[in-house]
């Protein structure tokens, strides 16, 4: 499992890329790759091109950012994702919370 985040040149988009499993040993690091932006005015994009695994930890975190970037009114995007995770997001109804790019590529 790996994070990694980059903030644009402009500290307005956050992208973190998520590798392998995203489970509650990402905790920390997720939550740091966030923290790094004003989440008021950040758009978060979170690539999950390379996640093989989700539980319902990284669920709670995906949620957790949502609440600190303003809610309903958060930008976030999540692309990338493989059919597994996909079916998680769909199961859960993360659909209707964040703006879903499943199966394409950033």
């Amino acid at each position: 499992m790996s994070i990694n985040s980059t903030v644009s040149e402009d500290g307005r988009e956050v992208t973190i890329k998520v590798d392998g499993r995203f489970d509650f040993s990402a905790h920390q690091t997720f939550r740091d790759a966030y923290s790094k932006s004003d989440p008021s005015t950040a758009r978060f994009v979170i690539d999950m091109t390379h996640a093989d695994y989700i539980d319902s930890s990284a669920l709670g975190m995906l949620l957790l950012l949502r609440q600190r970037a303003g809610g309903d009114n958060a930008r976030i995007r999540l692309f990338g994702c493989g059919s597994e995770v996909r079916k998680i997001f769909e199961i859960s109804r993360f659909d209707r919370l964040f703006q879903m790019d499943c199966g394409v590529s950033h």
